[in-house]
């Protein structure tokens, strides 16, 4: 693979994951879950991802592998676990692809009003619209991630500037201070309702987009700098952004809009809430831009979520859950067979499924396989003491334990409904596990270190059942399910680290990544793993 993403290239690569089409409407699905709170939401929100984006930030340091969300877990935990998280994330990736090509297609409706049916489903023209545009984002990933990443730079400059000015001209056109402290108050639905504006709000849909940065870590030039850089840098812009647009649209809206309280809140129109509201103070020429902007926006996000999506196919080929072609990389360094593959289970997605189970796989999925990183940090302290590393996550046994849990709250939070989608698509995986060690055989499974996994999985599904959330029975009321999860977390957390691999078995892994990235990289001295870094 050629490591030809600077900073700025892989800065934009996660600003353009988080602001794909989610801008648009998170500001009204906010305020609808939690009303004036919904701000409250965003603080919390950007907390969690940045206390998530640290646990990886210190370990893409020493370990800037491509496909790193599915590859990481493989050396600190083993095949099982590798195998688990690395098949929920690529699930979910797929469904990112789908659901930015859909706000694609929704936003050029106006355009060409034969894409979608009286039922507001694609007609047989839209869903050959939509492969297609998924065959142009995997056609554009094939030339290069040069050729990509020159693109996605391109296009992040008109994301980032047009909402920042969207956001400065709402807040100095119109903004009623009355509106935080009248219709029932500045958190109407309480606490409930901030937790459930920061899960199914669009919170942490446009915010889990900084995963591009570790799973692009194969390709990125000085990773022990630059990946942490982009991080950090990535999520603060994008916060200083949706933060403003959500603070303009809560001061913006009239008694007229709020008659019917914040629950009640909607806007009519293809580009939404906020272009009605620019509308409404009279910026008629931001709307105009509005137009173009929400196109390239969802454009660019599913270009970045089919690029990214291919290197956690190839990182699945070696784990062995994926067959062994999809390793394969062309000429230009591009793992051509696992974006093919993507394309094929993406367009499926469009036939099989219905739009809303396809965005509520979404979040959950992506977030739970977030959860290795903060045990990740601390098992890779004991495996790889001596190593230097760029960036060394302060207060490591609490800061993981911290961001293990506010993960594992997140995927509760998503509700039972959403729970019962991640649980097939968890029952699926452990089919294609089984199935493929039928073939290459059971002794090469890490168990010991999965174990984690039997307390914590259905842990979190009976706590999420019995729960207030998304369909839950409601036995255990809001506050006492925190304390739950957050036990339940706290246990799962430390026994997970002490499962960790032995030094041995750690070693032979990394030996057989060695020697596959000497033989992987365009210059095998670009290749991040060196012998001498792993002396145990």
């Amino acid at each position: 693979m050629k490591r030809s993403i600077g900073l700025l290239s892989l800065t934009f690569v996660a600003i353009s994951g988080i602001l794909g089409s989610g801008w648009l409407f998170a500001p009204l699905f906010a305020a609808q879950a939690a009303g004036p709170s919904a701000l409250v939401a965003w603080g919390i929100g950007g907390l969690a991802m940045l206390l998530l984006a640290a646990t990886f930030a210190e370990i893409a340091t020493i370990l800037p592998v491509a496909g790193g969300i599915g590859r990481v877990p493989h050396f600190s935990h083993g095949s099982v676990v590798s195998m688990t998280m690395g098949w929920t994330a690529w699930i979910g990736y797929n469904t990112a692809a789908t659901i930015e090509v859909e706000a694609v297609l929704r936003y050029s409706k106006s355009l060409a009003p034969w894409l979608y049916g009286s039922n507001e489903q694609l007609t047989t023209s839209g869903l050959l619209v939509a492969c297609l545009l998924l065959l142009l984002f995997t056609v554009v990933n094939a030339f290069g991630v040069k050729f990509f990443a020159r693109i996605n730079t391109a296009l992040t400059w008109v994301k980032i500037l047009v909402p920042a000015l969207l956001a400065t001209v709402i807040l100095t056109s119109e903004f009623r201070f009355g509106n935080f402290s009248d219709y029932g108050g500045f958190a109407p639905e309480g606490l409930k309702g901030i937790l459930s504006a920061i899960s199914n709000g669009g919170v942490i849909f446009a915010l889990i987009g900084f995963r591009h940065v570790i799973d692009m870590a194969g390709e990125a030039r000085n990773p022990k700098v630059n990946i942490p850089l982009a991080l950090v840098m990535s999520l603060l812009v994008c916060l200083l952004i949706l933060g403003g647009l959500q603070l303009a649209f809560l001061g913006a809206l009239d008694k007229e809009q709020l008659q019917g309280g914040w629950q009640s809140l909607h806007f009519t129109g293809e580009l939404g809430p906020l272009a009605a509201l620019a509308s409404a103070v009279g910026a008629l020429w931001i709307v105009s831009l509005l137009d173009t902007s929400a196109r390239i926006s969802s454009f660019a996000s599913g270009l970045v979520s089919v690029g990214s999506n291919a290197r956690l196919g190839l990182a699945m080929a070696q784990n062995g859950l994926f067959p062994k072609f999809m390793e394969t990389l062309s000429n230009r360094g591009v793992p051509l067979f696992s974006l093919l593959v993507n394309f094929v289970v993406a367009a499926i997605f469009f036939i099989a499924l219905p739009f809303k189970e396809v965005i509520a796989l979404n979040t959950s999925s992506i977030v739970l396989s977030f959860v290795v990183g903060p045990i990740a940090v601390l098992a890779f302290r004991r495996l790889l003491p001596d190593t230097p590393r760029a960036f060394v996550l302060p207060v490591a046994p609490v800061t993981g334990c911290l961001a293990f849990v506010v993960a594992s709250l997140i995927i509760y939070w998503s509700g039972w409904d959403t729970m019962i989608h991640l649980g097939l698509c968890l029952a699926l995986g452990l089919v294609l596990l089984l199935f493929r060690s039928t073939q290459s055989g059971f002794d090469g499974l890490d168990w010991r270190e999965a174990a984690w996994l039997l307390p914590y999985l259905p842990g979190l599904v009976t706590v999420s059942y019995l729960g207030s959330f998304g369909g839950g029975l409601g036995i255990i009321p809001v506050g006492p399910d925190i304390v739950a999860v957050g036990a339940l977390s706290t246990g799962v957390y430390f026994l997970a680290v002490r499962l960790s691999l032995r030094k041995d078995k750690f070693a032979r892994y990394m030996a057989e990544e060695e020697l596959e990235e000497i033989g992987e990289y365009d210059d095998p001295t670009d290749a991040p793993v060196e012998s001498s870094d792993f002396k145990l």
